[in-house]
């Protein structure tokens, strides 16, 4: 994460948080562009707070952490180095990505892990409306379900901050092909495996999880 010390501005001042839908799979260079526009718009004081939920055609992303020896087999699929903080993940269509673009100065606590911890909150707030019990577990970023197997990852977490200004965000897999994790190691973890809500069983559209994070976000982030 990249951080600077800014001074908080006027609360009453900073507009409502924009919610957008990205229409179809949205090419990562894309959405990477749009966020820096936004964030860029924000530090100026001529855009809004954005959460953007979106889909990616099929990627991996690697973030600021991520080891040569975690990328296995790409499968065709292309790779792309990214600011935000983690290591290796995948991205494609059946998985909600919400872009997080928030003034932390403005309008929050300029406290980084009490902002990764509201994240955190939010995507189990989120699975608990889906009726996925959810869960952190210490060193281990990301949330993490139980399954016969022992415990996999759900939803990942991965972010950047620009003079207090959040982008990247989190990805949950609702009905992603979870065949392409066997191309990385997930943001490093070896141990553990990947799931999603449809191989949990939950028969849950888009539209429904999108539905459940707009709820939880205003409970957490107000």
């Amino acid at each position: 994460m990249e951080a600077a010390r800014a001074a908080p501005s006027d609360t009453a001042a900073a507009p409502a948080v924009e919610w957008s839908v990205g229409p179809g799979p949205v090419p990562y260079p894309d959405a990477v562009a749009a966020m820096e526009e936004r964030v860029a718009g924000i530090l100026a004081r001529r855009a809004s707070e954005q959460v953007w939920l979106l889909e990616h055609p099929p990627l991996y992303t690697a973030g600021t952490s991520a080891e040569a020896d975690d990328l296995l087999d790409p499968q065709g699929l292309p790779v792309f180095k990214t600011g935000r903080g983690g290591q290796y993940t995948y991205h494609g269509p059946g998985q909600r990505v919400a872009y997080v673009m928030l003034d932390l100065a403005a309008r929050r606590r300029m406290d980084l892990r009490c902002f990764v911890r509201d994240l955190e909150q939010w995507l189990i707030g989120t699975l608990a409306e889906l009726g996925v019990a959810g869960m952190c577990r210490s060193g281990r970023v990301g949330i993490w379900v139980e399954t016969d197997g022992g415990e996999a990852k759900i939803a990942a977490i991965g972010v950047r901050v620009r003079r207090w200004v959040t982008f990247h965000g989190v990805s949950l897999n609702v009905a992603p092909d979870l065949a392409h994790y066997r191309g990385i190691v997930a943001c490093g973890i070896r141990e553990h495996g990947v799931t999603s809500l449809a191989a949990l069983g939950i028969e849950a559209t888009m539209s429904d999880v999108d539905l459940a994070l707009r709820r939880n976000f205003d409970t957490v982030f107000g």
